[in-house]
């Protein structure tokens, strides 16, 4: 399995790290992938990343919750990283308009000022999407040459905006959400098109049931993959073999 969204880096994860990562390896998670989230993240995701480098890989970018009035200064701090280490996606990157709109003009700018470095770079982005799917999709469909691909993390909507995603040549990220009794996932995964699903956790956030309030980890991912192999009703294995494929080549794992 492959969590491909977990903040193991964070703070919450400071006194047992050592111990997450291995109950991550007895579960059999291959690979977890790491968020950027702003430019305080970045020291403890590379420490993360250098502690565990066969499993710990990092992305980068600026969140939009951490998008203010400075985002030109701090754009142009993340972008130098680029070219001092290798990231495997550039994320997590978006629009989020649930918390605050101030600086909705400066996170569009943003979103699309990283849509291209993705296209420079040829790497995947993670999308961060909430209360603005529409804004979201829109931008990207401006920015969208061909070159674009990536992931909508934390999916938590309707068949027909996994349509619109999919359309666009992006995946979704299935998680916890997915085995909350009134998200109303086990009408919509059923119907996905499982060649665009990948797994993760958005660890230490949104830890599936029967943890759900708990503190989330990677070891988790297993929970997930269970979910979606019931409402599929298909074989564990094969929910594993399809999402782990689908991880590896977006995000190019088997390089």
């Amino acid at each position: 399995m492959i969590d491909t969204h977990a903040h193991v880096y964070a703070s919450e994860f400071d006194h047992d790290r050592d111990e997450v990562i291995a109950r991550a390896r007895q579960v059999g998670i291959e690979k977890i992938l790491m968020p950027n989230i702003d430019l305080n993240s970045i020291a403890p995701m590379l420490a993360t990343e250098k502690a565990y480098p066969d499993l710990c890989h990092s992305m980068m970018g600026l969140h939009p919750c951490y998008v203010d009035a400075n985002v030109k200064q701090t754009l142009a701090t993340i972008y130098e990283w680029f070219s001092r280490h290798t990231f495997i996606a550039v994320g997590e990157i978006g629009i989020d308009l649930y918390w605050d709109k101030t600086f909705k003009a400066e996170q569009e700018m943003a979103f699309l000022t990283q849509l291209n470095w993705a296209k420079e770079l040829d790497l995947p982005v993670v999308i961060h999407t909430r209360d603005s799917l529409n804004e979201t999709l829109a931008l990207l469909k401006q920015a969208q040459d061909g070159r674009l691909r990536g992931v909508f993390h934390c999916f938590g909507g309707s068949v027909d905006e996994a349509k619109a995603i999919n359309d666009l040549g992006f995946h979704l990220g299935i998680g916890g959400v997915s085995t909350f009794k009134n998200s109303g996932m086990d009408q919509v995964i059923p119907q996905l098109d499982l060649n665009y699903v990948i797994l993760e956790t958005d660890c230490p956030y949104l830890a599936p049931v029967p943890h759900r309030g708990k503190r989330n980890e990677p070891m988790l991912t297993h929970l997930i993959s269970e979910k979606v192999a019931q409402l599929r009703s298909l074989p564990l294995g094969e929910v594993i073999k399809i999402t782990n494929n689908n991880s590896k080549a977006l995000f190019g794992l088997d390089k």
